[in-house]
């Protein structure tokens, strides 16, 4: 399959993408064995009081990672030219990480977020993990902890849509952290572009 766009304008068009004013999104090196061109970033969802404190580091909810790969000659398994790879990972309270519902919920937040975002794709494959943790010892003063994971990888199957794509991850990490959808006709503060 070939896309009309040359990769560096489909990184162009993702580099214009804003989010939402709690979504820091930042590009990072990419891997450089697993096809010719790739491009990577993560995304860290922190509280709108860790914003207004200049603090968000420390607040972060939940965290991703999206990573393109091109290779023209495709790649079996593929199915096609370009592949995603992501994983969202988030802080859930110990209650969800008991329901045994809650990893084919997950998995449905990533189609379901696909589908909002009109993306064409192929061949999906990933897992859903649950994990919760209780410290003992030295390390018992701090809290139970539980945490959702979601790794998946699938292939577009129109290269000039790509950014649909990206969309859709973004779409699953704002679900996965628990983040209220924007009511129609509501304005919403943006970040600019993704940093460098």
């Amino acid at each position: 399959m070939s896309t009309l766009l040359s990769f560096d304008a489909i990184l162009n068009e993702i580099r214009a993408i804003t989010t939402r004013r709690q979504i820091i999104v930042e590009e990072v090196p990419a891997p450089s064995k697993l096809a010719p061109f790739a491009f990577a970033m993560t995304a860290d969802v922190t509280t709108v009081d860790a914003i207004d404190n200049d603090d968000s580091d420390d607040d972060d909810i939940a965290t991703a990672r999206f990573v393109l790969l091109h290779d023209p000659a495709g790649q079996e398994g593929w199915l096609g030219d370009f592949r995603c790879v992501t994983f969202v990972r988030s802080s859930i309270d110990q209650e969800m990480a008991s329901d045994s519902v809650l990893s084919s919920v997950g998995w449905s937040w990533l189609l379901d977020a696909l589908a909002k975002n009109n993306c064409a794709y192929t061949a999906p494959s990933g897992t859903v993990t649950r994990v919760a943790s209780s410290s003992f010892g030295s390390l018992d003063e701090r809290a139970d902890s539980a945490e959702l994971e979601v790794r998946a990888s699938w292939t577009p199957l129109d290269g000039r849509e790509i950014t649909s794509h990206v969309r859709a991850w973004l779409d699953l990490l704002e679900q996965c952290a628990g983040l209220e959808p924007i009511p129609e006709g509501v304005a919403e503060l943006h970040r600019s572009q993704i940093s460098k």
